[in-house]
């Protein structure tokens, strides 16, 4: 099917078609629903919002469509490559190129980063005593860049214009030369978008930790969590930042023939190391709030404090640190020469160390524990040996030598899923099953949740622990067919048997989220007996938090109070009741970035120009707003 549209050509094959048909009869039947159970007011709270709960809830919310949206990706993929010389319908060549540009990009910016910018949402104000987030318009902004964002990304799909250039864009492949037409500016600007929204909720984490945290409660005595968001937020804001600078003049390249990583002047590898100082700090960025999540649910679970508390917040900073020094190791096959590749192997090496420190720690901390093997426990135990596979992966990886060899290959793939997996999606179930009752006011059924885990590590395991011997034996990613030569035709095969494993398990979470809805049965403030303040607080979590605002008195203060059969000190003196702020201004202001990227990704400058000067004057109405308060929480 073609057609025309304002000056473009489009043409939709029969797979977009039947994408635009299932999402319109989707739409209709959430619209009928949505009708009949008269909750379009509900719908209308949650646009105007501006409360970090309800934020978190629709960070979460959408976090988890897109990645089961990403994650059919990944079986498309695994299909495909599920034998030699494979003919899955038309997941070939450009298609091909196409899913796995989608499944990286969506797993990384519109999955991995709200589900945990929805957990930091929703549960840092509690574990800090914060009243909410420091600014929460701002907060509100932020969700709506990263929706409109998102959005537009997506939208690629469905014109038939998928980006296929991977989720590192790399130049040249990106410029306008080597692949032209708009795919590679939905990419662009979907991340430009999605990227500005999180450097504005990290801005706000930020201030939110340094200034709004309850009477007592030092830094020094912190949750893991509220620190791991504390320092990813540092990271957000200088690695977003490069990556914002790199989509710049790349748009630049391909809208207005710059030229900054092409042609006499400029220089692809330029890209290259953009991407990285903001690529790799992106792992610890993903990784570092699971290492929260995860101390918190072992220190709760084992009946202990975290062993080692002052050195597992050392070794979350040197991470930090130390995650901007590496860049260069996912570059050591385009000739820097020896003296970079030796420096960068050896910080590389050296990040492992503070890395193996939490290890340890979070094994001594459940030593001599009383241990209940809770879901969010199981999700925690199972992310320790299948993280330090990936890390083991990973000091092989550091080795410039062996790298050559191992460079491009499913070793790469597998230890990047190790990683990434391991930590990350590992630590976001676990924080979805610790904190689901703080959020929604029920306990996910065990049984169910038990089932979830065993099926989607083991088939996490069988996916992706062939790969590392099909990249040894030379098989390159990023190709959609390969020969049946050296034994791959079997590991390959298992390691699509391991995927389409994972994608059951998400059956048994979905089924869980129903059965605990459709039972109805709530749970008091504290089910898991918690060592935090988020569990002195109702559940779910109201609007109005800490009102007499508690005094923190040491590390797990509300457990020993609980220990001791007393209650928290509280005091009146501090601010505690939230002003209620409903706008409708982020929705717009987030709507209007979108339809002015529209505009100057098919050169509708009269859409842009609009849109621009719609922004101007919505910013301008905010301005206007005063919505500062004294001491005593009255309107200046």
């Amino acid at each position: 099917m073609k057609f025309t549209l304002f000056g473009v050509n489009i043409m939709l094959p029969s797979d977009v078609l039947a994408a635009w048909v299932f999402t319109l009869l989707l739409g209709a039947v959430v619209v009928f629903l949505v009708l009949k159970k008269k909750r379009l007011g509900l719908i209308w709270e949650y646009m105007v919002t501006t409360n970090h709960r309800k934020i978190g809830i629709l960070y979460i919310l959408f976090g988890i469509i897109y990645f089961f949206r990403a994650g059919l990706d990944a079986l498309f993929i695994r299909t495909q490559l599920a034998f030699p010389n494979n003919d899955f319908w038309v997941f070939q060549g450009e298609k091909y190129n196409e899913v796995f540009t989608t499944h990286g990009t969506m797993m990384i910016f519109f999955v991995a980063m709200p589900l945990l910018l929805g957990l930091m949402n929703t549960v840092v104000p509690l574990q800090i005593g914060a009243r909410d987030l420091a600014f929460p318009f701002l907060n509100a902004v932020g969700f709506w860049l990263f929706f409109f964002g998102s959005i537009f990304f997506n939208i690629s799909f469905f014109l038939n214009m998928t980006p296929e250039i991977g989720w590192t864009g790399y130049a040249p492949l990106s410029t306008e030369q080597f692949t032209p037409g708009a795919g590679s500016d939905f990419y662009i600007f979907g991340l430009q978008i999605s990227g500005l929204g999180t450097i504005f909720t990290a801005l706000n984490l930020i201030v939110t930790i340094v200034r709004h945290r309850a009477p007592g409660m030092k830094m020094t005595r912190m949750p893991l969590f509220a620190w791991t968001s504390l320092i990813t937020s540092f990271l957000i804001l200088i690695a977003f930042t490069v990556l914002a600078i790199a989509l710049y003049l790349l748009m630049f390249d391909r809208l207005f023939g710059a030229g900054f990583f092409s042609g006499t002047e400029g220089n692809p590898i330029y890209w290259q190391h953009l991407f990285w100082i903001f690529g790799h700090p992106e792992v610890y960025i993903l990784a570092l709030p699971a290492f929260g999540i995860f101390s918190d649910v072992i220190s709760t679970f084992s009946r202990k404090r975290v062993f080692g508390y002052p050195i597992m917040v050392l070794s979350v900073a040197l991470i930090g640190f130390l995650g901007f020094m590496v860049w260069a190791h996912h570059m050591f096959t385009v000739g820097l020469g020896p003296m970079a590749n030796t420096f960068f192997a050896i910080t590389t090496m050296l990040i492992a160390v503070p890395t193996g420190i939490k290890v340890f720690n979070w094994l001594f901390t459940m030593r001599l524990g009383v241990i209940r093997f809770t879901t969010p426990m199981l999700f925690s135990l199972g992310f320790i040996p299948s993280f330090v596979m990936g890390g083991v992966t990973g000091v092989m990886l550091s080795v410039s030598a062996a790298d050559f060899q191992f460079h491009d290959t499913h070793f790469v793939v597998a230890h990047f899923h190790y990683v990434i997996i391991a930590s990350t999606i590992l630590g976001i179930f676990a924080g979805l099953y610790y904190w689901y009752p703080k959020i929604t006011g029920y306990v996910l059924d065990e049984k169910l949740g038990r089932w979830h885990f065993w099926t989607f590590l083991i088939g996490f395991h069988l996916t992706f622990f062939p790969m590392h011997i099909t990249g040894l034996e030379g098989m390159p990613r990023r190709v959609y067919t390969y020969d049946d030569s050296g034994g791959l035709a079997e590991l390959n095969f298992m390691s699509t048997i391991g995927a389409f494993l994972m994608g059951v398990s998400m059956l048994f979470a979905i089924w869980n989220v129903y059965k605990t809805y459709k039972e109805g049965r709530k749970v008091g403030n504290d089910p898991w007996d918690g060592r935090t303040l988020e569990w002195s607080v109702a559940s779910p979590a109201p609007e109005h938090t800490f009102d007499p605002m508690p005094v923190v008195e040491g590390i797990d203060s509300f457990w020993f109070a609980k220990s001791a059969g007393k209650k928290m000190p509280v005091t009146d003196q501090v601010r505690a009741t939230p002003l209620e702020v409903q706008s409708i201004l982020p929705f717009l202001i987030g709507s209007t970035l979108f339809f002015l990227s529209l505009g100057l990704t098919f050169s509708w400058y009269w859409l842009s120009i609009l849109s621009a000067f719609i922004l101007f004057t919505l910013l301008v109405v905010r301005s206007l707003k005063d919505e500062r308060e004294d001491h005593y929480g009255r309107r200046k």
